[in-house]
């Protein structure tokens, strides 16, 4: 049994890949590109995901059974963390993410690779939990472009589309 989606990615690769049109590893070890990917296929399990999950868990304290004298206690701790903790790491994370889509369409440069994949998630749910990226075009056109392989297609017809709870806040 293989976990965490980084090393599932890197395996499917390295089994049916045999193009490694999805990774870099052919390119020389300082190469931009092979640099870029191993960045981004990392941060987006060990940086972008802990706000988010955070986020998570926070909304759910505020909505979760409990009873009434601790709700206003419960709530206002939350509020407070996702105000004054969560939210900025979320902002500083999404400007991050936004800027640095500028110079290229793919987070590992001009071509799609796992780490677009791997990345997709988080910007997935980013989306899901703000309810509009209007404020990152980047973004927004990076998940369209997502969307619109025909490998994301199929997966979808397969699987149903993704449901990220939007409005669990």
């Amino acid at each position: 049994v293989l976990a965490e989606s980084g090393a599932i990615l890197d395996y499917l690769a390295d089994r049916y890949d045999s193009g490694r049109q999805l990774s870099p590893e052919l390119l020389p070890a300082q190469a931009p590109e092979r640099v870029r990917y191993r960045y981004w296929m990392h941060y987006a399990e060990g940086s972008a995901m802990p706000p988010l999950l955070m986020s998570l868990v926070f909304a759910r304290v505020r909505k979760a059974p409990m009873p009434f004298f601790a709700r206003p206690i419960a709530r206002g701790i939350a509020d407070k963390v996702m105000k004054t903790f969560v939210g900025p790491q979320l902002k500083l994370h999404l400007d991050w993410m936004e800027r640095e889509l500028t110079a290229a369409p793919w987070f590992a440069g001009e071509r799609f690779t796992a780490a677009d994949i791997q990345m997709s998630f988080p910007i997935q749910a980013a989306a899901s939990r703000a309810g509009s990226m209007e404020a990152y075009p980047k973004l927004k056109g990076f998940l369209q472009r997502i969307e619109q392989r025909p490998a994301y297609q199929r997966a979808v017809e397969r699987g149903g589309p993704l449901n990220l709870g939007a409005g669990a806040a």
